[in-house]
């Protein structure tokens, strides 16, 4: 039988001043399919995608005094998408109303390639895999943040390719 794609989980709930979707993407295989095999890892991987959701809620809530209104989050293979939505603070919505979009866009990428480094602990903590990729996207309308990151192990990237003594507490 051939290999199927499709949802193995979905996590809704409500955080504190926010909708909380996360779903899991994972191959199923056909000893997947058998109902004798007990379905404990898409409970897991909720979990994962749950943490990586209010992790990074609760971070951009800490350094720009307010959150998200809604957060979605994509675990599958190597990859880890975290979309979220609703977080222009009132000086960015006045700049954005003022016409000033490329400069609220602009402080954004600045803050997110601030926070790099608490945005992978973040991810590699609920995963537990070291993160060797890590892209940021920003839009205005309708208001969307983008996070995307890699995770090692990753057929993507030659093992000579990382660097090797990059801080991580997570091997390979």
């Amino acid at each position: 039988m051939a290999d199927w794609s499709g949802v193995a989980g979905v996590a809704i709930g409500r955080g504190v001043g926010y909708d909380l979707v996360a779903i899991a993407l994972v191959e199923f295989s056909e000893s997947a399919l058998n109902p004798q095999t007990p379905q404990t890892t898409s409970l897991r991987h909720g979990d994962v995608l749950t943490a990586i959701s209010d992790g990074m809620v609760a971070l951009l809530k800490e350094f720009y005094g307010h959150g998200p209104t809604r957060t979605k989050s994509y675990y599958a293979d190597d990859l880890v998408v975290c979309v979220l939505r609703g977080g222009f603070s009132r000086v960015e919505q006045t700049l954005l109303e003022g016409g000033r979009g490329p400069a609220v866009i602009e402080q954004r990428m600045a803050f997110q390639d601030l926070m790099r480094h608490r945005f992978e602990e973040v991810i590699e903590q609920a995963t537990g895999r070291r993160v060797i990729g890590f892209m940021s996207g920003n839009q205005q309308h309708p208001d969307m943040m983008c996070e995307v990151f890699i995770l090692a192990p990753t057929d993507l990237v030659d093992h000579a390719e990382l660097a090797a003594g990059a801080p991580s507490s997570f091997a390979d």
